[in-house]
């Protein structure tokens, strides 16, 4: 064991403080993340949930449609563009579109419709619709939503609604698909366009959607339809434009600005938190390395220690943060909120928590530049 463990482990309680803020603002960092992650997760809901495999799949849509929410219709001539390419099967079209839902107890919201193909082998259906669902959903002006949001509105399984002032039947909900500007509506191709009425023209669709035989096949295929017909229509694969629609909601929304920034201070917080302490416990050993250095030690080897240190006050606060991050992201879980604690936030938060360790401990090193044994051993 190093004599930078040992020490720590001898003079725990001045560096217990240290430990703890540094495992605060692991938590602090981790949850801030993993919320930010977990909202906007909800943006690219219609993507993710394809039925199809999402990376061997191509979604065609209008000219630079920044997020799957904002696209508008193009006309499904634009089939014959993705047809019959090699490693291509027939595209489908999908629908995708705000539209105005009353509540049966009263008031109007908006929400967004989701038209597909309801066959199995369907590659817009969403994952989650049972092929119960999918069939109750082939009658005309059947709707399927989220079970919290059919809470919300107040709709009862076989309830009755209005979207656009055209009544739609409740024939089931679903689990884990909230909206985030308004409740997600599933529905058939046929319904949505009943319901859009002349919001949606005639022959024209959101999103024509390709599976393709392998996901190489899928970026090659995507770039080639932006090569030839970039300006006026756009591809990319499903994984591409699930991270486009999140990027933009977090980038170029006022919510995902404000969510950011409220990460980013989090990130502050716990820096700061973290270096005045290990700043304050490093100067409270100023004699003992007082005497280290009047004993012959080199400066720089003293310096290494105290890198050393704070090296091992940043690994052990990330470990006992790891199984605290786990249980409040299970809490946060039951109470409804999507904390996405992947594997890359924890390691992210244990890479910038270890650093602001060493950062602290750099900072530290300008006091221990300053001690003169002779002055301090007086």
């Amino acid at each position: 064991m190093s004599y930078a463990l040992l020490t720590l482990w001898h003079d725990r309680a001045r560096y217990a403080p240290g430990v703890l803020a540094v495992a605060f603002s692991a938590i602090l960092i981790a949850l801030q993340c993993g919320l930010l992650i977990g909202i906007f997760k909800i943006s690219s809901t219609p993507i993710d949930h394809a039925s199809s495999d999402p990376d061997s799949t191509v979604w065609v849509g209008s000219a630079a449609a920044p997020s799957v929410d904002l696209g508008r219709p193009i006309p499904t001539s634009y089939l014959s563009r993705v047809a019959g390419r090699p490693g291509v099967h027939m595209p489908e079209g999908y629908i995708a579109a705000f539209a105005n839902l009353s509540k049966p107890a009263g008031g109007t919201e908006l929400c967004f419709l989701l038209g597909t193909l309801l066959d199995d082998d369907s590659a817009a259906a969403a994952r989650v619709l049972t092929p119960e669902l999918r069939a109750a959903l082939t009658e005309p002006d059947a709707i399927v939503c989220d079970e919290a949001d059919a809470a919300r509105l107040r709709l009862v399984d076989g309830g009755r609604a209005k979207i656009n002032g055209r009544e739609v039947r409740l024939v089931g909900t679903v689990r884990g698909v909230k909206g985030i500007s308004g409740a997600w509506v599933f529905c058939s191709l046929y319904t949505a366009r009943h319901l859009l009425g002349l919001l949606l023209p005639p022959d024209h669709v959101t999103y024509l959607l390709a599976r393709c035989d392998s996901p190489a096949r899928a970026r090659e295929v995507a770039r080639e339809l932006r090569e030839q017909y970039g300006a006026d229509m756009s591809a990319s694969t499903a994984g591409e434009f699930s991270t486009g629609s999140r990027v933009y909601w977090l980038l170029r929304t006022k919510a995902g600005i404000a969510l950011g920034f409220s990460a980013l201070l989090g990130l502050v917080v716990g820096a700061a938190i973290t270096a005045q302490t290990l700043y304050s416990a490093t100067l409270a050993g100023a004699k003992e390395f007082a005497v280290l250095l009047a004993l012959g030690i080199p400066r720089r080897r003293v310096s290494a220690m105290v890198l050393e240190q704070s090296f091992w006050v940043g690994a052990v606060g990330v470990a006992l943060a790891y199984p605290a991050c786990r249980g409040l992201g299970y809490l946060a879980h039951r109470a409804g909120a999507d904390v996405d604690l992947r594997w890359e936030v924890l390691a992210g938060t244990a890479a910038v928590t270890v650093g602001m360790a060493l950062a602290s401990g750099l900072l530290a090193l300008r006091g221990v530049r300053r001690i003169e044994p002779m002055s301090l051993l007086r």
